[in-house]
């Protein structure tokens, strides 16, 4: 069976391919134009942020604080809250409201952490249909495939690709636009929304001080998967609460400018619990599932808190070069681009996932764009030296390095062996830089011995 690493070297081959490169280059693009005019909406974005990160800072330094605030609050207006320690433990919570309702449907709105707990497929098996609601998210489940991007999902595909798609799935006309497309599957989920017995959103904020969860989204679907279902069932990871209703105003503008360039989301919704006596609206039934899922243990980890005040904005995504070129699901798992290498060997292994912490060229731009000021680069960093204190390096990795260090500890170590040598050991091994690349060739002396010559 192949390794992850394995894995990785073999997908991040779609780098050369041109037809890949060329749609995600146009697709980023908008996103980078956007993103440029909406952070001009600022007089100091730079402020902004840094209030952001003050904010999620004093989060993380009372989470347990603030989540029992929040599970108080939300409580006390009928909704359930379940604590889940475990993709495992979710499912089997999601399992008992599942039966306690006899779905038989599900509607659901974009959520990453229902793609980290795998819920398509374990509601197919209790015999539930899952249909995603979100466009993106609609598109890339009919094509049985994965969400390739933390904000975008389908942001790998072309709209004649979406086309052809739609035209082999569901017969639509083989050249249709994408606003006939975009009605066409509005269609769709009009129905689905109406019959399903359960909803699922996931949550951008729990603000602790009301007990409500935030919820941000441009379609509308996710306030057609409340509203409809007699049943809602919120997915969230325990670090996503804020402290206060008043923290709203901030983040809420800082996540769209960032993510979409937008001055804000279209909607905005802060869901305080089920349907209340005297209102028409709503679910009968509320749970609010909190999954930890390894924060707890990034949580102990002071050197990279820091990272849980993510806010899911896929700016780190968009600024890294590695991503531009080898894609989303080169990463083979539910979180890619930078965010996702500094989480994902915590949740699920260094063994397996350290080498995504190498998928980093150090250049900063992923802190730099950060708008929680998240030092991902440093943490990558940080992930390297685990892996070498795990002793997860390959054997020949290790020699191979404390070679290196022995010849680049002394100049006379490397001025002992001449030009020729250098170039014969080269042919002999592997071409580092890849096979587009070919090997410099070493002058027969050193700039060093030439010097010495030279002032003789």
């Amino acid at each position: 069976m192949a390794s992850q690493k394995q894995i990785f070297l073999k997908k991040s081959k779609i780098a050369f391919d041109k037809n890949h490169r060329k749609t995600i280059k146009h697709n980023m693009s908008q996103y980078d134009n956007a993103v440029k005019k909406g952070k001009q909406r600022y007089l100091d974005i730079e402020r902004a942020k840094e209030r952001a990160s003050f904010v999620k800072s004093k989060v993380m330094n009372n989470l347990p604080d603030y989540l029992e605030e929040f599970e108080k609050n939300i409580v006390s207006r009928g909704s359930e809250v379940l604590w889940a320690k475990n993709s495992k433990e979710a499912i089997d919570h999601i399992t008992h409201v599942f039966e306690n309702s006899k779905a038989k449907l599900l509607v659901k709105s974009k959520s990453m952490i229902s793609e980290e707990i795998e819920l398509n497929d374990y509601s197919e098996k209790a015999g539930v249909e899952p249909v995603e609601t979100d466009l993106g998210e609609f598109i890339v489940q009919t094509a049985n495939e994965k969400p390739y991007h933390i904000l975008t999902p389908a942001m790998h595909k072309s709209k004649h690709d979406v086309a052809k798609l739609f035209h082999e799935k569901f017969d639509t006309p083989e050249n249709a636009t994408p606003e006939e497309l975009t009605q066409y599957v509005r269609g769709v989920l009009r129905k689905k929304f109406t019959s399903a017995e359960i909803g699922v959103t996931g949550a951008n904020f729990l603000v602790a001080d009301v007990g409500g969860v935030a919820l941000v989204e441009n379609e509308g679907n996710g306030l057609m998967s409340v509203s409809f279902p007699k049943n809602h069932i919120v997915i969230t990871g325990i670090e996503k609460v804020i402290p206060s209703i008043n923290d709203l105003p901030l983040f809420l503008p800082l996540l769209s400018s960032i993510g979409t360039g937008q001055q804000v989301t279209v909607y905005n919704s802060l869901l305080l619990g089920p349907k209340q006596k005297g209102e028409t609206f709503g679910p009968e039934k509320m749970v609010v599932v909190l999954i930890d899922n390894s924060c707890s243990e990034i949580y102990k980890e002071e050197t990279h808190r820091d990272v849980l005040k993510c806010i899911r904005c896929g700016a780190c995504l968009n600024a890294c070069p590695i991503y531009k070129n080898v894609g989303g699901y080169t990463y083979n798992t539910e979180y890619t681009g930078p965010i996702g290498s500094v989480i994902t060997p915590f949740m699920k292994g260094f063994d397996d996932f350290s080498h995504l912490s190498y998928a980093c060229t150090v250049c900063g731009r992923c802190t730099e764009v950060c708008p929680v000021k998240i030092p991902l680069h440093n943490l990558l960093l940080l992930n390297r030296k685990k892996a070498v204190e795990k002793k997860l390096q390959p054997i020949f990795w290790e020699v191979g390095m404390k070679a290196y260090k022995f010849a680049f500890e002394k100049r006379a170590r490397l001025d002992a062996v001449k030009g020729a040598t250098k170039n014969t050991v080269l042919k002999c091994g592997l071409n580092l830089l890849g096979k587009n690349k070919k090997n410099p060739q070493f002058a027969d002396q050193s700039f060093s011995r030439q010097s010495k010559n030279k002032n003789k």
